[in-house]
């Protein structure tokens, strides 16, 4: 089963008597399930029923959904306010007064929340108003499946790009294994140089020299990081394949791969390892820009 994105995009129309409306749904990365909504004035009612509709379907992303209702009865059963527009048009007139700023235009005022509100004695009945947000509810659910499948379809790319990259994570721990293996005779070899400029040769005895070589070497050992790093490629890929909701064990995840190669680079004592370990630092950058798009 493929993973999910948290990206995607879907619309959908619906009518109902005279009137009609077009939902459009936007969804991108997000710590949680973030549902956002805007409705004209007198369409209020749609958000409470909205929220179970997006927690059915999805597990994480903020996801805005616009409703636009095309027809002219949207303006049926409205009226203005007109304590609340005098009240919006003076502090529009202050704020121009103190900053210079261009007064507010008609438009802006009346997107204002509480300047455009129901007008009992005109709104449509309980009951023609139950049945007009059914059918606005059933367009949005549509909407919401439309955009599963869109963050389906972008999670098939996104795991073909994710699991191309751990192949290349686990390639660079297998080249960083061969170069570690090298290290101890390198360590071996950069002490006698070094103790040659500064003594006569033979001066360190050899149980000596092996004894400090054995310690370069334990402390360079990266054994135990390129462990990990090769159990947390086989835990990656295994998530990859599980078809449920493991953006956050991703990230966790790419937490971990970045741990082990900063220990790898600070405890290199070769240059080609110290490359390789850069390059494993940048694939797994990568990695973890990826897997924040997944759901």
């Amino acid at each position: 089963m493929a993973i999910i994105s948290m990206t995607g995009f879907a619309e959908s129309q619906g009518a109902h008597d005279s009137m009609r409306w077009r939902w459009e749904a936007k969804s991108v990365n997000g710590r949680g399930l973030d549902l956002r909504l805007r409705t004209p004035p007198g369409f209020e009612s749609v958000e409470m029923a909205a929220r179970p509709l997006a927690s059915a379907r999805f597990k994480r992303g903020t996801i805005q959904c616009t409703l636009t209702v095309e027809s002219g009865d949207n303006a049926r059963g409205l009226k203005i306010d007109p304590v609340a527009l005098a009240a919006a048009v003076k502090i529009a007139r202050e704020v121009s007064a103190e900053t210079g700023l261009p007064p507010a235009r008609v438009d802006g005022l009346m997107a204002l929340k509480g300047v455009i509100v129901q007008d009992e004695s005109q709104s449509a009945s309980a009951p023609e108003r139950a049945a007009r947000d059914a059918a606005i509810l059933e367009s949005l659910a549509n909407a919401f499946e439309s955009l599963g499948r869109a963050r389906a379809s972008e999670g098939n790319k996104l795991g073909n790009v994710l699991n191309n990259v751990l192949g290349e994570i686990s390639d660079l721990v297998m080249t960083a294994t061969k170069l570690a293996a090298t290290q101890p005779a390198a360590l071996r070899d950069r002490l006698t140089a070094q103790l040659n400029e500064l003594l006569k040769p033979g001066t360190l005895a050899e149980d000596r020299l092996a004894q400090e070589v054995a310690l370069l070497a334990t402390r360079a050992d990266i054994r135990e990081e390129l462990d990990r790093l090769a159990a947390h490629v086989h835990e990656a890929r295994a998530l990859l394949k599980s078809g449920e909701a493991v953006g956050r064990k991703l990230d966790f995840l790419a937490q971990e791969f970045n741990r082990e190669a900063n220990t790898l680079c600070s405890k290199s004592a070769d240059i080609e390892l110290t490359r390789t370990g850069l390059s494993l630092k940048a694939a797994i950058d990568q990695f973890r820009e990826q897997a924040q798009n997944v759901e």
